[in-house]
């Protein structure tokens, strides 16, 4: 076998949240790219049918099944249908996430911790335990993990947000320790500033953007497509003997001074 066949999906599939912009389309697209079969979630139908039927027009294989990962019906369902449709789950990528809150710790209210710790580290957590017995079948498989560097190292005015992501390392953790015997690998990948509609409070503050690639050492932002090759990585048996790991793309920021 080659080295590059290695990175082969073909056969695997995969569910990918939040996946209808930003890195989690990049991560399906990458996916898909490399052979599996691709389920594209997120909380609208028509975005993910959009997604959908874009990369399928392109010769590749996606189905797009709506979900809200703070709902718990729509969770299992998300699982459900996607074994109705494929039979099998061998990558879970657990993108979605929220930040309804940028200020500073004590300004927050409880209602947002909430919100905040159920979208990020409540749903991530649940959805692996629900596609833990199917990788369990499929004699192993991948999850991982979208956190940020700000789960590493803290800014300021992200606070609720940082320790979401933190929580998510752990979770990561544990689940590479606890499930590594079923053949289940758990890695995380933590982005730096990239060019989303998710961060666009962030890099539209030309400010900010000035300071932030005056002091990363690539001296700019990332591109969505450039996180997708670190979980295509992870997803494939290229990445076979990797779990429990704390992959940074960030262009240097967590070592800069």
């Amino acid at each position: 076998m080659s080295i590059k066949s290695t990175f082969d999906l073909s056969g695997k599939v995969a569910i990918v949240t939040g996946s209808s912009k930003g890195i989690g389309l990049s991560i399906a697209r990458g996916l898909a790219e490399s052979g599996a079969k691709v389920v594209i979630s997120s909380r609208k139908q028509d975005a993910v049918d959009a997604v959908a039927k874009e990369l399928t027009e392109a010769g590749l294989e996606a189905i797009g099944i709506a979900c809200h990962i703070g709902d718990g019906d729509q969770r299992e369902q998300l699982i459900a249908k996607t074994m109705d449709t494929y039979g099998r789950i061998d990558i879970l990528v657990n993108n979605a996430a929220i930040n309804p809150f940028y200020g500073p710790l004590e300004a927050a209210d409880e209602a947002v911790f909430d919100k905040i710790m159920s979208v990020n580290v409540k749903a991530p957590w649940i959805l692996s335990n629900l596609v833990q017995p199917h990788l369990k079948a499929s004699g192993g498989g991948s999850i991982i993990n979208i956190s940020s560097v700000e789960g590493i190292h803290p800014g300021f005015r992200l606070g609720l947000y940082s320790m979401t992501k933190s929580a998510l390392i752990m979770l990561t953790k544990n689940q590479a320790k606890e499930w590594g015997r079923y053949g289940i690998r758990s890695n995380v990948v933590c982005p730096g500033l990239v060019k989303t509609k998710f961060s666009e409070s962030l890099w539209s503050n030309e400010q900010m953007v000035k300071q932030y690639t005056s002091v990363v050492p690539l001296r700019r932002m990332a591109e969505p497509d450039e996180m997708a090759g670190i979980v295509m990585l992870l997803a494939s048996d290229a990445g076979a003997y990797m779990t429990g790991g704390v992959y940074a793309a960030d262009g240097g920021y967590l070592i800069s001074g």
